[in-house]
């Protein structure tokens, strides 16, 4: 089985061959076209980012099928991001892959974008694989799952206002620091003194039990307003930056480590798989990794290229949902927010 993967979410215009099966998937090519026009403005501008699938998806598909040696007649069917994202960069690549699958003759297949991050680390670690307890951090979305089977999943916790990657751009912005403000923060964190500067960790207290409304869920408006406070607080930007940018990474941090771990251990987990564009934070990776060994427990994250948005992750989850029997038509649409599909019970039993 191959598959052709599309992805035009947000700003990355991305292709993919993936073959094999959703246990053992194979990846064939990726191409990930970033539109870097969005630094200038401080963040993703949406009316820019669907002019510029327009401009890109034709030429990345090609490109990322001759990269794999294939044609499109080569392909089984076509599978493409119809939900979460911008209407309008969405509609860009469903209606592309509607109309080339109709062209070839061949199914197309709507995927959830969450569930690709899902798939994206199995596609560098075959042990990636459910069961295990998911940690999606992305710049649109923070999800705790448990992932019980591909295809069915049990939602723990998520964001009540800013997810963990919109908390990385906006405290970069605060600080004076580039557009995406991941990689900023996490450098100049390690520059920082832990001391310092101390935030609060958002909805994390000891009195918290399963089946607490805020047990798993994470919130971080409030220390993005606490990193403001500090900032204009300060005397010397220059001289704190480095500071303050630590002790909001090691809030962040700490916060989604202990949520996941409570996750794992609710259900037994030992797996415990990292996902979105925050996945490739180091720190994050590692210090979850330490907490993960005081259960007996390992953690996969994916590398830079498919942690970030990339249609190699809807490619794979694609393969899963063709062997379910999922097919798509004409009347396959967009859709801005979409609950990840195969949910089920929210909380522990």
């Amino acid at each position: 089985m191959r598959i052709l993967g599309i992805e035009s979410s947000c700003d990355e215009t991305s292709a993919a061959v993936v073959s094999g099966t959703a246990v053992a998937p194979v990846l064939e090519s990726l191409v990930i076209l970033s539109q870097d026009v969005h630094r200038i403005f401080g963040g993703v501008v949406p009316e820019i980012a669907s002019r510029e699938h327009l401009t890109a998806i034709v030429p990345v598909t090609r490109r990322a099928l001759a990269e794999a040696q294939c044609t499109f007649a080569g392909v089984d069917a076509i599978a493409v991001t119809h939900a979460p994202g911008l209407v309008g960069a969405l509609l860009v690549g469903v209606s592309y892959a509607k109309a080339l699958a109709e062209s070839l003759g061949k199914p197309v297949l709507g995927v959830h974008h969450m569930e690709g991050h899902l798939f994206a680390t199995a596609l560098e670690h075959p042990d990636a694989t459910p069961p295990f307890t998911a940690l999606l951090v992305s710049g649109g979305h923070t999800l705790l799952l448990d992932v019980e089977a591909w295809g069915r999943y049990r939602l723990l916790g998520q964001t009540r206002d800013d997810a963990a990657g919109e908390a990385f751009d906006k405290t970069a912005k605060l600080m004076g620091l580039p557009y995406p403000g991941g990689k900023h923060i996490e450098r100049l964190a390690h520059e920082g003194d832990p001391g310092r500067f101390r935030f609060t960790r958002p909805m994390l207290n000891g009195g918290q039990r399963p089946g607490d409304a805020d047990y798993f869920d994470v919130s971080f408006s409030g220390l993005k307003t606490a990193v403001l406070h500090a900032v204009r607080a300060s005397d010397d930007l220059e001289r704190d930056r480095a500071h303050i940018a630590r002790a909001f990474q090691d809030a962040l941090v700490d916060t989604l480590v202990a949520k996941t771990l409570r996750g794992a251990r609710a259900y037994g987990r030992t797996r415990i798989v990292l996902g979105g564009g925050v996945a490739c934070n180091r720190t994050l990776a590692a210090a979850m990794q330490r907490a993960a060994d005081d259960v007996g427990g390992r953690v996969f994250a994916p590398s830079a290229r498919l942690a970030t948005d990339n249609a190699a992750m809807i490619a794979a989850a694609g393969l899963f949902r063709y062997a379910e029997g999922q097919r798509d038509g004409a009347s396959l649409n967009a859709h801005s927010s979409l609950p990840i599909p195969g949910l089920v019970d929210r909380f522990p039993a």
